[in-house]
This record gives C-alpha cells, structure tokens and sequence, in this order.
C-alpha cells in the first residue's frame, strides 16, 4: 500500500564491450542496454503504480529476497546471480585530479566509453562495497556487465568525507571521467549518506553540464533541490527507498518526489514494500533505471 503522502563468460563480454566502442562515435542516449540476468533480477512483482507511471510499489519480503537468494545471507549470494568474467576489465587505481586524489574501483575503459556510472557509497563504505560482486544478492555484479558489457566504464570510489571537500572530489572524478569519454552520459548514483554527494553536485553548475541523471538510494532529502543547477536543467532523478527504512524516513524522500511530479520533473521513485535501509541496493533493477535515464 502506497504510503500517506499527497554467467557470462569473458570473451562475449570483450566482443560487445569492443561493439559498442566502435560505435562510440553514436550517443548511447536513445539505445537500449540488453537484458541480463533479467529473469533473477527484473521479474519483480509491482503492488502499485501512480502519478501516470512515475511511482511504484514493488513487493519485497525478506525471507525471498535475502534468504532465498543468497548463500550466506547478506555475505554471499548464490553462483547464479553473478558473471565473474567482468572482472577481465576490472582495477584498482589512484586517480589524482587537480590535486585530488581519488582511489577507485574501475570497470571498463579509461576512455571513450560509451557512458559511464559512478556509484557513491554511505557511511563507512569504500571502493571495494560498489564492486563486490556477491554481496547485495549480486546486484553490483549485475550492474558492473550491464555498464562495462556494454562499452561503458564504472567507477566505485572511496568518498572520504561527506561535506563540500567529498562533493569537490567527486566532482573532479565526473570532470575527468567526462573529458576521457566527451559526450558520452555520465549518471551518477548515490545511496545512503552517499546522497550529501549527489545533492552537493546538483548545485554546482560545471558538473551538472557532464551528467546525464542522477540516483538516489536510500538517501536524504535536499529541501533547496529545486533552487540547484541539475534542477534547472531539469534532468532525470530516480528515486528508490524502502518503506520501513530506520534511518532515512521513506516519507521525506517522496515528499520531495510529489512536489517534482507536480511541476511535470523527470523523476521516479520506486518504493520497496517492508524493505529496509540497504533494500534498494540490493533490489533495485539497475537496466530498468540505467535505460529511463538514457533516454529520459
């Protein structure tokens, strides 16, 4: 009920990652990511629907989802759900721009992707949780072949603070990740505190120019959101929550959301029935929401 408010195996992933670099010199905006894996991850049951398709409600049941899917649950998530081949374009680097010096997890190429993703983690989270390929049911798996099995490149970085120095590094990684693919999209995803990155980038301008989109998992509420630059430009915002997170209220989050669908902003917010603080992570169908923002 909607709440009170208004395996793959390596050389196939090489020969489309090579693909769709030779078409990189074409926007991957209004193409399509094929299906992967769709079957354990897409096949999610939707208990409503509103605001002309804008918001859902997907069903989430713990015992399902967590217990029935992984080995050891919240450790290891059953052979099935991953595709270790992706690790072929998989490392481990120091990035250092304008004096920032950012360690990342890098899926892909160095350049001329055909877009790219960067996923902000939360408190007491590093580079390595957004590429740990078994944990979250094997969700950061299955968003490392969508991305680097399709040409793109993702990054992981370690965010070290959650304040304006945070935002001024992550917003050299958005510069550069932009300048080695020029007019390629970059959507940047932000989950938990993670979402003081995101809130921060959508104010400054520069950096608003290179995305594409922005996601929020699990996050905070910005109440000036609708004075920032991203915004303005009226790009894309997926929102995902669950309904009984305990310490980011869901509410907060979709008020934001209903006073954007009011003006007729590009968002979407999907809300995960019963689901917890890390739910979105773990159940969010990332080539459902990576395909509405290249289109959007």
């Amino acid at each position: 009920m909607r709440m009170p408010m208004s395996t793959s195996h390596c050389t196939t992933i090489t020969a489309i990652a090579a693909f769709f670099m030779l078409m990189a010199g074409q926007s991957l905006a209004a193409d399509t990511l094929p299906p992967f894996k769709d079957e354990l991850f897409s096949a999610q049951k939707t208990l409503e629907t509103g605001d002309n398709g804008a918001f859902d409600v997907i069903d989430y049941d713990e015992m399902r989802d967590i217990n029935g899917r992984d080995q050891i649950p919240e450790k290891r998530t059953q052979q099935k759900y991953v595709s270790l081949g992706i690790r072929k374009l998989q490392t481990e680097e120091t990035l250092s721009l304008n004096g920032q010096r950012v360690d990342v997890t890098r899926v892909g190429p160095t350049a001329n992707a055909a877009f790219t993703v960067i996923f902000i983690h939360g408190r007491n989270g590093n580079r390595r949780l957004g590429a740990n390929d078994y944990t979250f049911g094997g969700n950061f798996n299955r968003l490392k072949n969508l991305v680097a099995g399709n040409g793109g490149v993702y990054y992981s970085p370690t965010v070290k603070t959650f304040d304006s120095d945070g935002v001024a590094a992550i917003a050299e990684l958005i510069r550069y990740a932009s300048e080695q693919s020029p007019g390629r999209p970059v959507i940047l995803t932000c989950a938990s505190m993670g979402s003081q990155i995101c809130w921060g980038a959508t104010r400054d301008a520069e950096t608003v120019k290179r995305l594409k989109g922005m996601v929020i998992m699990s996050g905070v509420t910005d109440p000036d959101f609708a004075k920032s630059a991203f915004y303005k430009a009226k790009l894309p915002l997926w929102f995902a929550h669950g309904s009984r997170d305990p310490t980011y209220a869901a509410t907060d989050q979709q008020g934001l959301f209903e006073t954007l669908v009011k003006v007729k902003y590009p968002a979407h917010f999907t809300l995960y029935q019963t689901g917890n603080h890390g739910t979105p992570i773990r159940m969010i169908d990332w080539r459902r929401v990576l395909n509405w923002v290249l289109a959007s």
